[in-house]
C-alpha cells in the first residue's frame, strides 16, 4: 500500500509504503510527478518505507517504467527505511538516475525531511 503524506507540497512527493506496492500504488504518482514537471520544476520525493516487503509483478513493472520516463525530471530522494536491503536498493537506484539519492534510518526521517525541503 502506497500512502500520499501530508508532506507532500509545491515539488516535494511524499509518500510511505507499506507491505507490497501494487501497479494502482504507483500510478497514484504519475499525476503528482506531471504536476510538478509540467511547472518546469524538479521532482523531490520522500519515500518512507514501514514494513515494506517490495512490490507485486506488475507494480515492480509499472515503478521501472515510471522511473525510466522520468530519469531526468528527478533531483532528490530520501529513502527512508528500516531494513538494510532497503539501503541496498537505494545504491541500485543510484545508476537510473541524475538525482541526488540518499538512504535515512526510520529514526532519522524528520532528518530526511529536511535534507529533501532544502
Amino acid at each position: 500500500m502506497l500512502q500520499i503524506l501530508e508532506f507532500t507540497k509545491n515539488n516535494i512527493i511524499a509518500t510511505k509504503a507499506e507491505d507490497n506496492l501494487t501497479e494502482k500504488d504507483i500510478q497514484k504518482i504519475h499525476p503528482l510527478i506531471n504536476n510538478i514537471v509540467n511547472r518546469d520544476q524538479k521532482v523531490r520525493w520522500y519515500f518512507e518505507m514501514k514494513d515494506f516487503t517490495g512490490w507485486d509483478i506488475k507494480g515492480l513493472w509499472e515503478d521501472i517504467k515510471m522511473d525510466l520516463s522520468h530519469v531526468e525530471d528527478y533531483e532528490m530522494i530520501a529513502m527512508v527505511g528500516e531494513k538494510k536491503w532497503q539501503d541496498w536498493i537505494t545504491q541500485f537506484m543510484k545508476p537510473f538516475t541524475s538525482a541526488t539519492i540518499r538512504y535515512f534510518d526510520l529514526e532519522e526521517k524528520e532528518e530526511a525531511k529536511e535534507w529533501i525541503s532544502q
